[in-house]
């Protein structure tokens, strides 16, 4: 998981107008300004994913499972806000919303909760 949106992360910093489709939102402009805020989005994913992942190389589990629930905000403010902005409702629940459910599991079976 940590290692797959570490990938998606670096795709939106090398080719950000490819993978606006992917998003669920309508895609903007290709512009400076527009490919500038899509590169955020994949430092934003890029580190999501490093924090995952050094957690898993140094800490224990139930450190592993914290860190997936904290980062599970990330994908449900995306979902909501594709549905408040009128995207997609299909990308927004079964790219965004799945990936928040698979997180909020994973993190509570690594934490014993579940």
């Amino acid at each position: 998981m940590a290692v797959a949106i570490i990938v998606i992360g670096c795709f939106y910093l090398v080719s950000p107008e490819r993978m606006t489709g992917s998003f669920g939102l309508k895609p903007p402009a290709s512009d400076a300004d527009t490919r500038a805020w899509l590169r955020l989005k994949g430092i934003r994913d890029v580190v999501s994913g490093l924090v995952v992942l050094t957690m898993m190389l140094t800490a224990d589990t139930r450190m592993v499972g914290i860190a997936l629930l904290v980062e599970a905000v990330i994908p449900l403010a995306t979902c909501q806000s594709i549905l408040g902005s009128g995207g997609s409702k299909s990308r927004a629940f079964s790219v965004h919303g799945v990936t928040c459910a698979v997180m909020l599991v994973v993190g509570l079976l690594l934490i014993h909760a579940i």
